[in-house]
């Protein structure tokens, strides 16, 4: 079984990759993913895996790199952050395309400007339509299995596709936590050697990436969206072959309290554990509150959500990240769309929260679901604790 141990977040996810036995890693350091790359830098200093760490000039050239070698049958794991990430959108669409099962780890942070550090998910929101598979982790446990999972994915002959696992910056990457890190025999028995289906080899020539004619353009655009709306089943039967040997359940949308809740919270990330703290807190006021997580950003989990909102009157939206002149932020915007058509559904509404690493407490989940219960606020949005 595996040991229990106090770790920095970002330092376990490097060793989950570890733990995967990975061949490439290619990754430019910025904050806060920099713990990360550091990491694995030194694991693979310390020969603790066989394979190459590729010191790279920038965020762009890291996951050219890792689309070479991963193009070559490696096993490869890149990271970024905030502009880094901006910084690799150019690259982004040509790995899914190709089909290419990398795994990024990303630390959220807000985008520039104005020059802010600290975390939101302004850097993954305008990737959401690069073909990635998305996942997001709500604490240091599900950042190593997320890892360890994401290769699993991706690397399954029915999907085949790069993979990436959000964990906010600093609010988790800088944090210590307790974690059960799986011992490496039973990470080789859920994760097996990974078998490309093509591969680059001057004894063997193919081409890949090749120039995508009119005639054939729609073609592979629609054949990508087939796989990754189709990847969800693999997803799920990875994440239950995941329960059955660690006893851990990972949903698409994980529901806390619901069965019977009029109004429910929304969230993506680290913040789902001080939402709970809150929803606990107006169980106890009378408020029959819930609170929905979002784990698989992409591919959406329509299905899903429109089961786990079944009975809810009031759904509160939480973002943090900004839809520009849009009609509310990026998560809202998909849930609104998803219930569109829905004879009954839920009020929804938006409160866009942590832009910039701005702190939410507790007492301010309980805040906004008063308020979405007492119809304070229209089905639109808010920067919930913003001046003026």
């Amino acid at each position: 079984m595996g040991k229990r141990v106090g770790m920095e977040v970002a330092i376990a996810s490097a060793e989950a990759a570890a733990l995967c036995r990975f061949d490439v890693a290619a990754v430019y350091p910025i904050t806060p993913q920099s713990h990360v790359a550091e990491h694995l830098s030194d694991i693979v200093a310390d020969g603790r895996v066989d394979a190459s760490f590729i010191t790279v000039e920038s965020e762009h050239s890291a996951l050219s790199a890792a689309i070479g070698s991963e193009a070559t049958g490696a096993r490869t794991v890149t990271a970024t952050s905030s502009q880094g990430l901006l910084f690799m959108s150019e690259i982004l669409p040509i790995a899914s395309a190709m089909r290419l099962p990398i795994v990024m780890l990303i630390a959220n942070r807000a985008v520039s400007g104005p020059i802010n550090i600290w975390n939101d998910h302004s850097d993954i929101m305008p990737m959401r339509d690069t073909g990635w598979i998305s996942f997001f982790a709500e604490n240091g446990q599900e950042v190593v299995d997320m890892t360890i999972q994401a290769f699993r994915v991706g690397e399954d002959r029915r999907v085949m596709l790069p993979v990436n696992v959000n964990m906010d910056g600093f609010q988790l990457t800088h944090m210590v936590e307790p974690i059960i890190m799986p011992d490496q025999e039973e990470v080789d028995r859920f994760l097996p050697e990974y078998i490309p289906y093509a591969t680059l080899h001057p004894d063997r020539v193919v081409s890949m990436g090749t120039l995508g004619m009119p005639e054939i353009y729609a073609e592979a655009q629609k054949s990508k969206n087939a796989a990754i709306v189709n990847s969800i089943k693999v997803i799920k039967e990875v994440w239950k072959e995941w329960e059955q040997q660690f006893g851990r359940k990972y949903e698409p949308v994980q529901g806390y309290r619901t069965e019977d809740a009029d109004v429910a919270l929304v969230t993506m990330g680290s913040m789902g554990e001080t939402a709970e703290i809150a929803v606990d807190e107006l169980r106890k006021q009378g408020v029959k509150a819930g609170l929905l997580k979002i784990k698989l950003w992409r591919p959406f989990p329509f299905d899903d959500f429109k089961k786990a909102i079944q009975g809810i009157k009031v759904l509160a939206v939480t973002d943090r990240a900004v839809s520009f002149g849009g009609p509310g932020g990026p998560v809202f915007s998909e849930i609104r769309s998803a219930l569109y058509e829905e004879a009954v559904r839920p009020a929804i509404v938006n409160y866009i929260i942590g832009l910039g690493g701005r702190d939410v407490q507790v007492e301010d989940f309980i805040e906004m679901v008063k308020r979405a219960a007492g119809g304070k606020l229209s089905e639109s949005y808010e920067f919930y604790g913003v001046r003026g």
